[in-house]
């Protein structure tokens, strides 16, 4: 008797994750098929991978993309078009998805999460502002509703792996491993004159751009830790960050018996996005995996937090629990779209998250609106701040 095939909504099909996901499903059309899609604007792009893999139902956020790409020559013939948020609740409630994976950067995959959850689905997880901005509100909704919730960024995934040969009882320790991005060695003098366009550059990975400064910051390592915590019910102090410059290890778990487990593979989405859609089943490999044959340096060492403070403050963040976690995301947010404006400089960046952090109201959001309505003080807070500084 066969498989029957697992039905996947893409949302955020157009950006780097999006092309990683789909080069995965390319060799497993067999296994999972592609019910429905989203992008922001890219509209073009978005139809042109329905038309390769056949997928039924689109949604196009932006509404401007939305109205061009419907008078498109290029839509299928029988596309079901959506657009905004309420498109995208659509996607996630239509019938017999078994999955949906959340690509796109940002506030937007909230509420569709929810739904999917609501909807007892598989989340799979490449957004980490999901779990930093309601982290509570989301794994209590998971367990009431029977949802997965399946990390695909590399270092949560990898640790979902390590995390198999153990009881929680029995973890020392997660390490989250850290390029350290494209200025692990710069001086705090130099960082003083980095432009958007530097800091758009990484060494190793092929990113979005807000991710790609996030990585330039090591803010995307703090939410990373808000994140893990959520995931695996980690206790803030077992979560510790290393830097990694090759990339290679991907994250690793300590035991009480001082044995510590590493995943590792290139810095190659597809790896941890197979993982994270077929979990826990594992098939075969569509992308060349590391060669032992061949010299393999791999060097570690601790992050500075005085040139980096925003692990510090992501870990204060998550200390203070409540609002401040979704604060720490949303000024992120609203500093780094500044500085790619060449509004502020890039030293200016977790000025902006500590400003904003000391602010916030000391609130416990307990639904989506609540989420919300801190996201949006700490929005304001920041942008108010930035206005100062301008």
């Amino acid at each position: 008797m066969s498989e029957e095939i697992e039905k996947l909504v893409l949302l955020g099909a157009t950006g780097s994750i999006g092309e990683s996901t789909l080069e995965v499903l390319r060799q497993h059309r067999d296994r999972m098929q592609i019910v429905a899609v989203a992008c922001n604007t890219n509209f073009e792009k978005l139809l042109a991978i329905a038309r390769e893999f056949n997928v039924p139902h689109v949604a196009i956020y932006d509404e401007n993309a939305f109205s061009k790409a419907k008078n498109s020559p290029n839509l299928p013939s029988g596309t079901n078009l959506y657009t905004g948020m309420e498109g995208l609740l659509q996607l996630v409630g239509l019938p017999g998805v078994t999955h949906s994976l959340f690509a796109m950067v940002g506030v937007t995959g909230l509420r569709p999460a929810l739904a999917a959850i609501e909807h007892g689905q598989k989340l799979v997880l490449a957004n980490k502002e999901i779990l930093v901005m309601a982290g509570e509100l989301i794994t209590r909704k998971a367990r009431q509703n029977g949802a997965s919730l399946i990390p695909a960024d590399s270092e949560h995934n990898a640790l979902q792996q390590c995390l198999l040969s153990g009881k929680p009882e029995e973890i020392n320790r997660i390490i989250l491993t850290a390029s350290g991005g494209s200025f692990r060695d710069t001086s705090t003098d130099e960082m003083s004159k980095i432009t958007p366009d530097q800091a758009l550059q990484h060494p190793n990975w092929d990113m979005g751009p807000k991710v790609t400064i996030d990585s330039s910051t090591m803010a995307n390592k703090g939410l990373e830790i808000i994140e893990a915590h959520w995931l695996f019910d980690i206790k803030p102090e077992k979560i510790q960050v290393v830097v990694h410059p090759q990339s290679v290890v991907h994250s690793m778990v300590e035991y009480i018996d001082g044995s510590i487990l590493a995943q590792l593979s290139p810095p190659d989405m597809t790896f941890a996005l197979q993982n994270a859609l077929f979990y826990p089943n594992r098939y075969k490999k569509v992308s060349e995996t590391i060669d032992f044959a061949k010299i393999l340096k791999l060097d570690f060492q601790p992050p500075d937090e005085g040139r980096f403070p925003c692990l510090r403050l992501a870990r204060e963040a998550l200390d203070a629990g409540g609002a401040a976690p979704a604060a720490f995301n949303a000024a992120n947010e609203v500093a780094v779209d500044a500085f790619i404006e060449r509004k502020i400089g890039f030293l200016q960046i977790p000025k902006i998250i500590e400003s904003t952090l000391k602010q916030i109201p000391s609130t416990h959001p307990e639904n989506l609106q609540e989420v919300l309505d801190a996201d949006q003080v700490a929005r304001n807070l920041a942008k108010s701040y930035i206005e100062e500084l301008v």
